[in-house]
């Protein structure tokens, strides 16, 4: 929709100047609408709120305009005046507006009107095929006609694409009007087969379970869906239904949390297939209709993150008091929306306060030693990552990571018997796992030991992910170490056009083409190299190879010493930013 917005604005702007009739009698502020053009572009939702306001002061009822105010005011949370631009923009004659369609529906269902709604649809206003259509069974539901909502959520079963959206929320409308035997007989697969659910429909279904006075089911639904590491919401949860508790269904509780959940719903399903803008927007509305949906909170606040706006992220993740069990979770969100705005050392404070806290969370030590290991700050990083193995005993396939990245960080300062023992315990995990493979087959060539394993194990990454230019680079460099110089240049070349402007990646094409006596390539590839920001350290080589070229600089380092101060692998770049 974003794109969509800006080719509208950018037409706008055309026809202005060309003095198009359409416009001809209109006076647009052109800088304010350039200034919410630039910050519409950079979804900068706050400083594009205000300057499309100001340009709608001069032209009111343009409705590029108001689209612009309408997705920017939705963008920052401010729905009184997102309302105000939609009602505006739904007065213009001529080309609808699902912008204002939405935020107007928006409306209703904040208060309650289904039959507004019910009618809004019938006068043609779209929210999209799946939203109209589970929002009016909704509405349905608001209205206390169950059977007809019921034949609503049917004919969404019976639409190819939409059949899990529409068994959910079925079930969810079902257990919110007290049905708990008809709804977990949809969320179990007894009646129309599996159903893949997500977090929070384990949730739900956990719930049902509980009214049902089923609490041992739960407990194991739990157990089975998010293992039994400490998890401060799981836990929360799985405490009360321990101790007999039973667990009121509160997933949805109105018809409105209903239509809450379906904008919720088809977030998740948008998020990481379409534009995050439009994501957002759905995100916004659920959060709008109801403020305590955390899920729909803690989503906002990492899509914000995606689109660079971290003030409004971080904002999002302070919503949470100290007390709520997704406190932990929007934390670990905050320290990473103040390490991208440069705060690392406030980033590193907030995980650090949150450790001592929960001292007994290996997600919060994870993630503490990630922020210390991007801060250079490896045996701070050790200690951490050390904690969370263990916490978790490590044992599992998907605990490799921990031992990986200890791995990473006991290279980094110097500790290789400390590292190879890591890297090695990462592969019993998982034998297969490319960053592992490559990071310790590189590693290892670079010392000169172990040099057919080690080869091996890079063949074994590239095969593993070859589309992974890092780790193509690896294997070429691992030849070019031993001496194999033809054999580097196809992959290093490959590797050049995955990576066309990686620094190290570059400077190793240009290594490559000098030993394959291609000489001017080389050249030319390491002034390619510079223009890339390379460390100081390799930018100093890259100039003296320029200057005197690779011969006489490995003879002046000398053969041990030009192999250790070869310039990094971009694997270890890769490995150190969390690639």
């Amino acid at each position: 929709m974003r794109s969509v917005l800006s080719r509208t604005l950018t037409a706008l702007a055309l026809a202005a100047t060309l003095g198009n009739p359409l416009y001809a009698n209109s006076d647009i502020d052109t800088g304010a609408y350039l200034a919410a053009r630039i910050a519409e572009s950079e979804n900068d939702f706050r400083a594009a709120a205000g300057w499309f306001g100001k340009a709608i002061l001069a032209d009111s009822a343009n409705p590029t305009l108001l689209d612009g105010a309408i997705l920017a005011q939705v963008g920052v949370g401010n729905f009184a005046l997102a309302i105000d631009a939609a009602r505006m923009r739904s007065a213009v004659a001529g080309e609808p507006s699902q912008l204002a369609d939405l935020v107007l529906l928006a409306d209703k269902a904040k208060r309650e009107d289904y039959a507004g709604i019910q009618a809004a649809s019938g006068a043609g206003r779209d929210a999209g095929d799946l939203a109209n259509q589970l929002i009016l069974a909704w509405a349905k539901v608001g209205e206390g006609k169950m059977s007809e909502a019921i034949q609503a959520f049917d004919a969404v079963t019976r639409t190819k694409g939409y059949e899990a959206f529409g068994y959910y929320h079925k079930a969810l409308a079902l257990a919110s009007v007290g049905d708990f035997e008809g709804a977990d007989n949809i969320l179990s697969g007894k009646a129309a087969g599996p159903i893949v659910m997500m977090r929070r429909g384990v949730f739900a279904r956990a719930q049902i379970l509980s009214q049902l006075e089923r609490n041992a089911e739960a407990i194991a639904l739990l157990d089975r869906s998010f293992g039994t590491s400490p998890d401060p919401i799981v836990d929360a949860v799985r405490r009360r239904l321990q101790a007999g508790e039973p667990i009121p269904f509160d997933t949805v509780g109105t018809a409105r949390d209903g239509i809450a959940e379906v904008f919720y719903t088809i977030s998740t399903a948008l998020n990481g297939q379409a534009d995050p803008v439009y994501t957002l927007l759905h995100l916004r509305i659920a959060g709008y209709l109801r403020p305590e949906l955390s899920d729909a909170l803690l989503l906002t606040a990492d899509v914000l993150k995606e689109l660079g706006q971290y003030d409004l992220a971080t904002q999002t993740y302070t919503a949470f008091p100290a007390d709520d069990p997704a406190f932990v979770t929007a934390e670990i969100g905050r320290a990473g929306a103040l390490r991208s705005q440069g705060k690392a050392d406030a980033a590193i404070e907030a995980l650090q306060a949150l450790a001592r806290a929960n001292s007994g969370l290996a997600n919060v030590q994870f993630a503490l030693g990630d922020m210390l290991r991007g801060a250079e700050r490896f045996d701070e990083a050790k200690q951490a990552y050390t904690a969370a193995i263990d916490l978790t005993k490590a044992s599992n396939t998907e605990d490799w990571v921990l031992y990986f990245y200890r791995g990473i960080v006991s290279e980094q300062s110097k500790d290789w018997a400390a590292a190879e023992a890591d890297f090695r315990r990462a592969l019993e995990l998982n034998p297969t796992q490319p960053q592992v493979l490559n990071y310790l087959g590189y590693g290892l060539v670079d010392r000169g030991e172990k040099l057919d394993e080690a080869l091996g194990m890079i063949e074994k990454a590239v095969a593993g992910d070859p589309e992974q230019g890092y780790i193509i680079d690896s294997l070429a460099w691992a030849y070019f170490k031993l001496g194999r110089y033809a054999e580097a240049l196809l992959p290093m070349e490959r590797a050049s056009l995955l990576e066309p402007v990686d620094p190290i990646v570059t400077d190793h094409l240009g290594d490559v083409y000098w030993m394959n006596d291609r000489r001017l390539e080389a050249r030319f590839q390491w002034r390619r190299a510079l223009s890339f920001q390379p460390t100081e350290k390799d930018r100093a080589r890259i100039l003296r190879k320029l200057e005197v070229g690779l011969d006489t600089v490995m003879a002046e380092e000398g053969a041990g010493k030009a192999q250790a101060e070869a310039p990094a692998n971009a694997a270890v770049e890769a490995a150190e930013n969390g690639n």
